[in-house]
C-alpha cells in the first residue's frame, strides 16, 4: 500500500473517531435533553391534576376535563388518569375517543413508594405521581407521545449522519491530496539517488529553500553521499597505489629473474641475483602483511577479540620490539603521571592491533630523527588514556599535515627513506576503531609530536 494512502486513511481514522465520537455526545445529550424535558412537563401536568382533583369542591371533572382539552402540551395522543387509594379509577381523559390505557396495580404501588416514576405504555411516555393531602391520597397519570421531539430528535439524527458521512468524505479527499502534496518532496529524492551511481558520486539531492524535515533528511543524505565519495575515492587510490607498490617489486623479481636465465653466469652472480630477489620478496612479504593489517583495521570492530588491555604493558614491550628489528632506534618510555589506581590504565581493546598502533608511530618518529630517538608519555585522567609521542626529527610542513593520515601519502621531505605511506593512516583507523582520536602537531626543523588519545574501560 502507498505510503500516501496509508497517511490518509490514517488520518481518516483519526477524524472518524472524532466525529463519531462528537456526533454521539451530540445525539447523547439532545436525546437525554428531549426525555428530561418531556418528563418534567408530564410531571407537571400530573401534579397539577392531582392538586384539581384535590380541590373537588372547587373543581368539578367536567371542568377539569375542559381544562385538559384545552392544554397545549405540543403532544399528541394525551391521556390523563386518576386513583384513590384502593386504585380505583376516579378520572380519566383522552385526546382518543376510546382511551385504551390500562394502568397495572404493581406501577400504582411503586408510585406511591417512591413518589413518582416514569414508564412507557407502547409508543407514549409516561408518569405516574403520588400526591397526598389530609383529605386525600391520588396517583396521577399523565401519558403522551412526544411527536414534536421526537421528530427533532429524528431530524437531528439525520444531520448528524450527514455531517459524519460528508466529513469522512471531504477527510478523505483533503487527506490524499496533502499527503501527495507531503510525499512529493519524498519522490524528489529518490529521483535524485536514481540518478546517482558509482561512476556519478558527486551528484547532490536538491535541498530546496524551505528549512523543513524534507531539507534536512535532503541534507544528511547528501553529507551521506559525501561520505561514500570520499571513501569510493579512498578506495580507488589505495588499490591503485597498492597495486602499483605490489608490481614494483614483482617487476624488479621478474627482471632479475629474467635477466639470470638468458645466459649461465657463476655461481657468484646468481648469489647476489638471489640476494637482490630476497630483498624484493621482504619488501613484498612485508606489504603485504601491512596490507592485511590494514583491511582488518577497516573493518567492522564486532569481529575483532576485545579484551581489557594495560597501556602501561604495551608501552614497555615497545623498546625491544623497536630495538629488535631496528638496533639504532632508541625509545624512551616516561611514566611520571602514572595514577594510582590501576584501573585507569586499562582500556577495552585489541592487544595486538593498538600494538601495531602506537609501534608505527613510534618507527617513524625514530626513523625520521636524526637521532633515532623517540620518547613516549603516559598520562591517565579520570576517563581516558592520552599517550604522547614526540622526536626531535625534520618535522612536517603546515600544508602536508592534513594529508598524513591517507593510505600510501608520503611527505615530500621523506622520499629517500624506504616506507609504504600506510603506518600513520593504519595507526589513525586502529586508534579510531578503539573510540579514540589522534592528534599532530609539527615544527620542520624541530621535531614532530603525535597525543593518542582513547576511553578507559568502564566497569
Amino acid at each position: 500500500m502507498p505510503v500516501k494512502l496509508r497517511i490518509t486513511l490514517l488520518f481518516c481514522l483519526i477524524v472518524f473517531f472524532i466525529l463519531a465520537m462528537v456526533c454521539a455526545t451530540v445525539w447523547y445529550f439532545s436525546y437525554s435533553q428531549r426525555q428530561q424535558n418531556i418528563r418534567t412537563r408530564l410531571q407537571n401536568r400530573a401534579i397539577t391534576l392531582a392538586r384539581l382533583l384535590g380541590q373537588s369542591q372547587v373543581f368539578d371533572q367536567d371542568l377539569i376535563r375542559k381544562i385538559d382539552s384545552s392544554t397545549m402540551l405540543a403532544m399528541k395522543d394525551k391521556t390523563f388518569q386518576a386513583y384513590d387509594y384502593l386504585n380505583k379509577k376516579i378520572y380519566s381523559y383522552s385526546d382518543a375517543p376510546v382511551d385504551t390505557v390500562r394502568i397495572d396495580t404493581p406501577i400504582l404501588d411503586d408510585a406511591r413508594v417512591k413518589g413518582a416514576i416514569f414508564f412507557n405504555i407502547g409508543r407514549k411516555e409516561a408518569v405516574a405521581y403520588h400526591y397526598v393531602t389530609p383529605q386525600s391520597r391520588i396517583v396521577a397519570i399523565t401519558a403522551a407521545y412526544d411527536e414534536d421531539g421526537k421528530t427533532k430528535i429524528r431530524q437531528l439524527r439525520n444531520i448528524l449522519w450527514f455531517s459524519f458521512l460528508s466529513g469522512i468524505i471531504i477527510t478523505f479527499l483533503g487527506g490524499y491530496f496533502f499527503s501527495d502534496r507531503l510525499m512529493r518532496p519524498v519522490r524528489k529524492i529518490a529521483d535524485d539517488i536514481n540518478d546517482i551511481s558509482a561512476h556519478n558520486l558527486s551528484g547532490r539531492i536538491s535541498t530546496g529553500d524551505v528549512k523543513d524535515e524534507w531539507h534536512y533528511l535532503s541534507e544528511t543524505l547528501n553529507r551521506l553521499l559525501g561520505r561514500l565519495q570520499d571513501s569510493f575515492e579512498t578506495q580507488r587510490r589505495f588499490v591503485s597505489n597498492a597495486s602499483h607498490e605490489l608490481s614494483t617489486p614483482l617487476t624488479a623479481i621478474s627482471s632479475q629473474l629474467e635477466v639470470s636465465l638468458q645466459k649461465n653466469r657463476e655461481a657468484g652472480q646468481y648469489r647476489v641475483v638471489m640476494e637482490s630477489v630476497y630483498q624484493d620478496v621482504r619488501h613484498l612479504s612485508k606489504l603485504t602483511q601491512t596490507l592485511l593489517e590494514f583491511a582488518q583495521a577497516s573493518g567492522d570492530p564486532g569481529g575483532l577479540n576485545i579484551l581489557p588491555v594495560r597501556m602501561d604493558e604495551i608501552l614497555m614491550s615497545l623498546p625491544a620490539e623497536i630495538k629488535k628489528s631496528n638496533p639504532d632506534y632508541l625509545v624512551v618510555l616516561s611514566f611520571d603521571d602514572m595514577p594510582a589506581e590501576e584501573q585507569k590504565l586499562i582500556v577495552f581493546g585489541n592487544a595486538e592491533l593498538l600494538f601495531t598502533a602506537i609501534k608505527n608511530i613510534v618507527s617513524n618518529a625514530c626513523k625520521y630523527s636524526n637521532d633515532h630517538k623517540a620518547v613516549i608519555k603516559l598520562k591517565a585522567a579520570s576517563d581516558t588514556i592520552s599517550i604522547t609521542i614526540s622526536d626531535q626529527g625534520m618535522g612536517i610542513p603546515e600544508e602536508e599535515l592534513k594529508y598524513i593520515f591517507q593510505p600510501f601519502y608520503r611527505v615530500n621531505n621523506t622520499s629517500q627513506q624506504s616506507g609504504f605511506g600506510l603506518g600513520l593512516s593504519l595507526a589513525n583507523r586502529i586508534v579510531k576503531l578503539h573510540k579514540g582520536s589522534i592528534s599532530v602537531s609539527s615544527t620542520p626543523g624541530q621535531g614532530t609530536e603525535f597525543v593518542i588519545i582513547v576511553p578507559t574501560a568502564k566497569f
